[in-house]
C-alpha cells in the first residue's frame, strides 16, 4: 500500500512539473480546475489528519456532543454557497491583495504576517495529527516526530515542482483514501462492542446524546458556529482553494459539497471515537484508559485493522496530512511572494525569479511548522481551534470592509488587535494555555473587536471613495471564463436580472442592488442556501436517530 502510495503520488508531482511555467501556474493552476477537482481540492484542504484524531479524543472524553468540535462549521455550511463566489470575483492570488484592495497596502503586508503564521501553525497541527495516529498504530514502533519529518520531506519534494497543480489533483485522490479512512473501522469493531445498545450500557446513555447539559451544550454549539462563520472568510488559503474553478459556479459547488462531504465524513470519526471508548471500557485488548484522549483513533487502529489495514490506513493519513500541507506550502509561498516581496523587495522581476522565490519561502514556512509541531504543540484539538480563532478575529475586517463601506483600516486594524489582546489577556489572567478555547472567552473578545471596528471607523476618516468604487464594482460583477476579467462598462443591472446579485457584499443595501426586482436578483443565492439547510437539517437528524436508537 505504501510503496504505491508514493508512487502514485511522486508521479503526479512530476507530472505536473512539467507545466509551470509562471506563477499564475504555480499558484492557481492558471484557474482551470473542473466542478470535481474542486470539490476534491475543498474537501482535500480542508479535511487534514489532525481532524479524525481530535475529535475522536473529544468523543472519547465528552461523548458524541464532541462531535461538535469540528461539526461547529456544519450551520455555517450553507453560508459557504452564499461567500464561494467572492474568492472568485475579488480576481486576486491571495487574501493579502483583497485587504489592499480594500483598505490599503499596509494592511496587506498585516494580513501576510498573520497568514504566514496561520499556515506555519496549522500545517505544525495538521503534521502532529496524523504522526500520532500512525504513532499509535504501528505500536509506538516510529517516534512521533521522526514521522513528522518524513512526512514533511515528502510532500516539500513533489509541491516543491508541482505547485497548486499537484495539491489540487493528489487533494482530489486523497478524497478517496479519507473517506475509506472514515468509516472501514466502523464494521470491524461494531461486533465487539455490541452496536449502539451495547456502547450504551457500558458507557451510559448520556454519551450518545448530541448536547448535554454541560460541557458541549446548545450555547457552547451556537459560539462554536459563530466561530466558523466569521473565521472562514479570513483564511489565507480560500482563494487558491476556492477561487480557482474555471468559473463562478464551479467555485460555489467546489466549497459547498465540497464541505457536505466532510461533514458527513464526521459522523464517522466520532463512532470511532465512541467504539474507542467502548472497547477500552470492556478491557477488550488489556487496556482501560489512555494516557493521551488523542490516541483513541489509533488505538481502534492497531487493534480493529486486519493484516495490511495498516498500510492502507498509513497511506489514507499520509494523503490526507500531506496534500492539505502540499496546498498551504503553494498557498504560503504566493503569500509572501506576491503580497510583499513583489511589491515591496524586488518588483519588476522576471517570472522565473518569482517562481523560485515562492518555492523557496514555501518551505520556510515549512520548516517553521515543523518546529513548531515538535517543539509547542500539546493538544491538537487546542492547536487547530488557535488557527480557527485567529482567522475569525481576522475575518471582522474581511466582513465589516464587505458589507459596510464606511468601515476603514483604522477600524479594521483596532478590531483585530482588540479582540486578540481581550482572548489573549483572559487566558493570561486565568492562567490557561494561550491555545485554550472557551465559549465565553472568545464571545466576550469577538463582541469587543467588532465594537472597536465600529467605533474607531466611524471617528476616524473614511477610505477614498475612488478605492472603494473600485473594489465593490469588481465583487458585484460576475467573473465569467478562466481569466474573469473585468467588462469595460460592468452592468448592475444585467446581473440582477440574471439573479447573480450576492446577498454578502449588499447586505446592507438589497434593495438598492437589486435594481427593482426584489428577492430575484438574489435568486442563485437564495436557491442554493435553502437547499444547504434541508441537507443540513437532514445530516442533523440523521446522526440523531442514529445515536439515540
Amino acid at each position: 500500500m505504501l510503496v504505491i502510495y508514493f508512487v502514485v503520488i511522486a508521479s503526479v508531482g512530476l507530472l505536473a512539473s512539467r507545466r509551470i511555467r509562471s506563477t499564475g501556474n504555480y499558484f492557481l493552476g492558471d484557474r482551470r480546475f473542473n466542478k470535481w477537482i474542486m470539490i476534491g481540492q475543498t474537501f482535500g484542504t480542508g479535511t487534514h489528519a489532525e481532524m479524525p484524531v481530535s475529535l475522536a479524543g473529544a468523543v472519547y472524553s465528552s461523548g458524541v456532543s464532541g462531535i461538535w468540535f469540528q461539526w461547529k462549521n456544519l450551520f455555517a455550511t450553507p453560508f459557504y454557497w452564499l461567500i464561494a463566489p467572492l474568492f472568485r470575483r475579488f480576481r486576486r492570488t491571495t487574501t493579502a491583495e483583497v485587504m489592499e484592495d480594500r483598505y490599503g497596502s499596509w494592511m496587506g503586508t498585516f494580513y501576510t504576517v498573520f497568514a504566514l503564521i496561520f499556515f506555519a501553525i496549522n500545517m505544525g497541527t495538521m503534521l502532529k495529527g496524523a504522526a500520532k495516529v500512525i504513532d499509535q498504530a504501528g505500536g509506538g514502533t516510529v517516534p512521533v516526530n521522526t514521522v513528522i519529518i518524513l512526512m514533511t520531506v515528502v510532500f516539500i519534494g513533489y509541491s516543491f515542482t508541482g505547485g497548486l497543480v499537484a495539491a489540487a489533483w493528489t487533494n482530489f485522490l486523497q478524497g478517496f483514501l479519507i473517506l475509506t479512512l472514515s468509516f472501514m473501522l466502523i464494521p470491524l469493531g461494531w461486533g465487539l462492542v455490541g452496536g449502539i445498545h451495547g456502547m450504551k450500557h457500558v458507557l451510559g446513555a448520556w454519551k450518545f446524546s448530541l448536547a448535554t447539559p454541560h460541557g458541549i451544550t446548545p450555547w457552547f454549539i451556537v459560539v462554536l458556529t459563530l466561530n466558523g462563520l466569521v473565521g472562514i472568510i479570513a483564511q489565507p488559503h480560500l482563494i487558491a482553494a476556492v477561487g480557482t474553478g474555471k468559473d463562478e459556479d464551479t467555485c460555489r459547488m467546489g466549497q459547498y459539497y465540497g464541505n457536505l462531504v466532510k461533514r458527513f465524513c464526521t459522523v464517522g470519526w466520532a463512532l470511532v471515537g465512541i467504539m474507542a471508548a467502548a472497547l477500552l471500557a470492556r478491557g477488550l485488548f488489556g487496556e482501560t484508559s489512555l494516557r493521551d484522549p488523542e490516541d483513541a483513533f489509533g488505538f481502534a487502529c492497531r487493534h480493529l485493522l486486519f493484516p495490511g489495514g495498516v498500510g492502507l490506513l498509513i497511506a489514507s493519513i499520509l494523503a490526507t496530512n500531506m496534500a492539505g500541507c502540499s496546498a498551504f506550502m503553494v498557498d504560503s509561498g504566493a503569500l509572501f511572494t506576491d503580497g510583499f516581496y513583489r511589491r515591496h523587495l524586488a518588483p519588476d522581476r522576471d517570472e522565473r525569479h518569482y517562481l523560485l522565490v515562492g518555492r523557496i519561502s514555501g518551505v520556510a514556512i515549512v520548516l517553521g511548522a515543523v518546529l513548531y509541531s515538535i517543539f509547542f504543540i500539546n493538544r491538537v484539538l487546542y492547536s487547530f481551534l488557535l488557527t480557527e480563532t485567529m482567522a475569525t478575529f481576522v475575518g471582522i475586517s474581511v466582513y465589516a470592509g464587505l458589507m459596510w463601506r464606511r468601515a476603514n483600516r483604522w477600524g479594521a486594524l483596532a478590531g483585530i488587535i482588540v479582540a486578540a489582546s481581550v482572548n489573549f489577556a483572559l487566558y493570561f489572567a486565568r492562567k490557561q494555555r494561550l491555545d485554550a478555547w472557551d465559549p465565553l472567552v472568545f464571545s466576550i473578545a469577538l463582541a469587543c473587536g467588532i465594537a472597536a471596528t465600529v467605533i474607531v471607523s466611524l471617528t476616524t476618516q473614511p477610505e477614498p471613495a475612488e478605492r472603494l468604487e473600485s473594489f465593490f464594482v469588481r465583487v458585484n460583477t460576475p467573473s465569467i471564463g478562466q481569466d474573469g476579467d473585468l467588462p469595460p462598462r460592468p452592468d448592475m443591472a444585467k446581473t440582477a436580472r440574471d439573479g447573480r446579485q450576492l446577498l454578502v457584499p449588499n447586505l446592507l443595501r438589497i434593495r438598492k442592488a437589486a435594481c427593482g426586482l426584489g428577492w430575484k436578483a438574489y435568486r442563485i443565492d437564495l436557491v442554493g442556501f435553502a437547499i444547504g439547510w434541508v441537507i443540513v437539517i437532514a445530516l442533523v437528524f440523521g446522526a440523531w436517530l442514529l445515536f439515540s436508537r
